[in-house]
Order: structure tokens, then sequence, then C-alpha cells
């Protein structure tokens, strides 16, 4: 009776403990199943977090440019490419300060064209447009254009022109002054802008070109000099105008004089747009009847690169009638013998070799003289 008792209670809670042992088996999925969807919620929260942060930082920095960051890439195209037009929004200081960005190694990693960048430092207008129109018409590629003028003024060249939309910023000028020389390393900062200027022709207003542009070309590329006119000249115009304030970065022995009108390499020109040290010099203690644009570039590019100068300028300039300025000619002056004689002046040297060529420009020319220069241009001056 006993046992069998025993054995009728056994097999009454038998029933009973299968829902139980089925409620802990249950128990660590439901809990699985919970972790689960936490772990799910908060995965999702974080993915959105972080694209709502990125989301508000480019908004912050720039809201206009939301789409086109994803897209943008930095290409050498990019870096090498010249500015459009002359025009831009920089200051003197944030143009100086660009420009002297110069890659240290030579050689370049794209096909490089050398070219020419001719700047013209002018009052307003350029009488010889015409003139230079044709002188760089079908050379294109080869060279480039800056103008620096007045800062009121205003160009009006058609679309067509080479001169279209080659006017820079620029400050007042005041002659003889150190805001011609800030003029003059204006217009070598904007075209440093562009790599691949390598040749830089200062001319102005009056200039005009005494060769064809092959010809320019082929004597300036193969020149191994740098055209300025770097001479140690004694009397009141020369050795007279020293300072002995400008020591000790400048001694007497090291001042020189030279044409303002010059041609030189990009190294050079690199040079000139990055100093500060004698700047700051000429700034402050050369000044009228000291003129500064005769001094200047001149010492400073002595000093550093004697051997680099050819120590003449290429521009001619009739200063026999003496004065403060140079003589001028006009239509009266314009003959086939006063044209060739200009271009085929006194010896020279070039490249350390006896020349007769010694001059590839001229000045000061009247606007008058414009229609016969033209007339005599094809015959004369071989463009």
């Amino acid at each position: 009776m006993g046992m069998e008792e025993g054995i009728k209670d056994n097999a009454a809670s038998a029933p009973n403990s299968r829902p139980t042992n089925q409620l802990k088996a249950l128990l660590p999925m439901r809990v699985l199943q919970v972790f689960l969807l936490f772990f799910v919620l908060v995965l999702g929260i974080s993915v959105i977090s972080m694209h709502m942060i990125k989301y508000l930082k480019i908004q912050t920095l720039a809201p206009s440019t939301l789409i086109s960051t994803y897209d943008e890439r930095i290409t050498l195209e990019s870096l090498i490419k010249p500015p459009l037009n002359g025009w831009h929004s920089m200051n003197d200081s944030e143009l100086l300060w660009r420009a002297s960005m110069e890659p240290r190694i030579l050689d370049y990693p794209f096909k490089r064209v050398p070219k020419m960048a001719f700047m013209f430092l002018t009052k307003g207008p350029l009488p010889f447009a015409p003139l230079w129109e044709r002188f760089f018409k079908g050379h294109e590629g080869f060279y480039s254009i800056y103008v620096h003028t007045l800062p009121n003024y205003r160009s009006d060249f058609p679309s067509s022109s080479v001169f279209y939309r080659r006017q820079i910023p620029s400050q007042h000028v005041a002659w003889g002054e150190m805001s011609m020389c800030d003029a003059e390393r204006r217009l070598l900062a904007n075209a440093l802008l562009d790599i691949s200027n390598e040749w830089f022709v200062l001319l102005s207003e009056a200039c005009i070109p005494l060769r064809g542009f092959n010809f320019v070309y082929r004597y300036v590329s193969r020149s191994r000099y740098s055209f300025m006119g770097s001479v140690d000249e004694d009397g009141p115009y020369g050795r007279g105008r020293y300072s002995y304030a400008m020591g000790p970065e400048v001694s007497l022995n090291e001042w020189r004089k030279g044409s303002q009108w010059f041609e030189i390499n990009r190294a050079l020109a690199v040079d000139i747009v990055e100093d500060m040290v004698y700047y700051n010099k000429f700034k402050e203690f050369c000044r009228p009847p000291c003129y500064v644009d005769e001094h200047y570039f001149p010492t400073m590019l002595s000093i550093g690169y004697p051997d680099f100068l050819a120590n003449r300028t290429l521009t001619w300039t009739d200063w026999s009638r003496g004065g403060a300025h140079p003589a001028t000619f006009g239509k009266a002056d314009i003959t086939e013998k006063f044209i060739k004689k200009l271009s085929r002046g006194k010896a020279c040297f070039y490249n350390d070799q006896p020349s007769q060529v010694c001059y590839l420009f001229a000045r000061k020319f009247a606007p008058s003289a414009l229609k016969p220069l033209l007339k005599l241009a094809p015959k004369v001056l071989g463009f």
C-alpha cells in the first residue's frame, strides 16, 4: 500500500514539473531576444546620431558646399591651372605670400611650355595696343599679359583682344617713390601665379617692340642671363644718392644703378616678391632725389645673384637730351631708317659673345607714332 501510494504521488507530481522546466528553458531565449532588440536599437540610434553630427558640422562650416564637398577632388590640373583673368580679391600681403610659393623639385610632372609674361605698367590706356596685338597674333600659349593701371581706370578692350580682362588690382603710383616698385612687385606676383611663366618683361604704355615675337622669344629663352642694368656709377646720380643708413645690408661698394625696364627669369622674380630685407631699407632711405626704381632691384640682385645678370637692359631709351625724363618720339620721327637704327644699336654682349642685337623694345613714343609704326611693322619690325 505504502509503495503504491508513493508511486501514485510521484505520478501525480510529474505533470506539474514539466511546465516549470519549459519556463526555465524559455527564459534565456526571452532575455536574448530583448538583448538583441536593445542592441539593434542602440546601434540604429548611434548611426543616426553620427550622420546628424556630420551633417550639422558641414552645415556650420560650409552650408553651400554640403553636396559638393563629397564630390570635390584635388587634381594636379586644379593646382597648376592659371587664373582665367587678372582680377582677384587678394590684398598685397596675401598676393606676395601666395606668389612666393615655388616648387622645389625642378622636374615638372607635366608638359610645361615656358611662357613670357609681358607686364605693362601704365597710367591708363595702352595707345599702342593695336601694334602689340599684331606682335602677339598667332603665338597663343607662349605668352601672358598683365596690366597695372591707376586704381580708378577701367579698360574697355573687346573680348577678342589679347588685353581683355588682363588688368590686375592696383594701387596709386607716385613717380620716383617706393610705390613704383610696389607696382612692379605687384605685376611680378600676379605673373608668378601662372606656373608656366618663366621670363618676365616690364614695359610701359610708351614702349614698342622692335622685333617679331619669335625673335624675342628665342633671344630671351636662349640667354644664360637676365637683362637687368646694374652698374656702379660715380657722381651725384650714382653713388651720390647712397645713404650710409643703408648699411650694413647695403654698402657703398654694393650700391648699383640701372634702368627701370627689365627682363628677369622666374627665380629672380620670386626673390624680388619675397624680399623684406632690402625693401625696408630702400623704402626708408632711398627717397627723391634718390629714385628707388633705378636702384632697388639692380642693387639687391647684384648682391645676391651677380653672375645671373647681363648688366644691361633690352629696352632702348634716349637720354641724350638731358633732364629727368627721356626723349619722346612722335609721328614725324618714325622712319624706316630710325627704327632699324634702334634695333641695331651699339655693340653689346649676348651670352658672353659680341652682338649687334642689343635691344628688343624701345621707348618713349607718343600716341601719334602708332599709324606710321603699323605701316612699317611688316617690313621693318617683322610682324
